[in-house]
């Protein structure tokens, strides 16, 4: 019996069908986004291996010693989270038709800290999941019709910045840095327009990356040092993007707060 094409799996994920699979990843996302409302995020990255509370107590021995300290960033990403989706929640009484909502990267660690601190609001809350041989995998706390398992890294980039209103980073690797960087990178060329970048525990950014050395050498601009703020509490990151986002909405949309 012959196979519709767009039901043979062998043609779907061979070389010729690359195109079909990678707008199949945007037009899926897209719809599911018109019809749940979504309209506004704040996108909370971090590292996948920072354990919960719970995993601590629960390593027995396998988790290496140095994420212990950072137990703490899980529990403030959580309580980051919830604040903001409890905003959220009532979100188009300052913004009518408008609907705000955490948006990660579906995986364990301080992604799963994002969602859970949005499902303890009692609010849904984002995915944008990827298939990794290791690390990631999806977690529990987010809404199922929001959550989205990418193969292309660029298309789950794409739907992280889409709705974008802001992004909060807090400790990470390798990931956590490339999600960064590619935000400041386009905020600074202009390909999205500025939002609020912050980064949550100045002590471990400060030590970690010397954004000032890059300006003294003239690798970036004075001024880009301005595309960076921090915060030390999931209280001062709260109330920094409530800030920022009214004032953004309030003068694009002319909507008094």
């Amino acid at each position: 019996m012959t196979t519709l094409a767009f039901e043979n799996k062998d043609f779907l994920w061979g070389d010729d069908a690359g195109s079909l699979r990678i707008l199949s990843e945007y037009l899926h996302p897209k719809a599911e986004f018109i019809r749940n409302g979504v309209t506004d995020t704040v996108v909370v990255f971090g590292s996948a291996r920072i354990p919960s509370p719970e995993g601590k107590k629960n390593a027995n021995g396998a988790l290496h010693k140095g994420l212990l300290p950072f137990v703490k960033y899980y529990e403030q990403a959580v309580e980051f989270s919830r604040l903001l989706s409890d905003w959220g929640n009532h979100f188009d009484r300052e913004f009518p038709g408008r609907k705000l909502f955490i948006s990660t990267g579906g995986g364990p660690g301080i992604m799963e800290a994002g969602n859970r601190g949005a499902s303890e609001a009692g609010a849904e809350s984002i995915a944008l999941n990827i298939a990794l041989p290791f690390e990631q995998h999806a977690n529990p706390y987010a809404s199922p019709k929001l959550s989205f398992e990418y193969h292309y890294f660029f298309m789950r980039k794409l739907w992280f910045m889409k709705h974008c209103r802001g992004i909060v980073a807090f400790p990470g690797g390798f990931g956590t840095f490339d999600e960064l960087f590619e935000v400041l990178t386009l905020v600074q060329t202009q390909k999205k327009e500025k939002i609020p970048i912050l980064l949550y525990g100045k002590e471990f950014w400060d030590k970690v990356v010397n954004f000032p050395v890059l300006a003294e050498y003239g690798l970036i601009n004075e001024e880009d040092l301005n595309l960076l703020s921090y915060a030390n509490t999931p209280e001062e990151a709260f109330l920094f993007f409530q800030e920022k986002i009214r004032l953004e909405l309030t003068q694009k949309l002319g909507t008094k707060s």
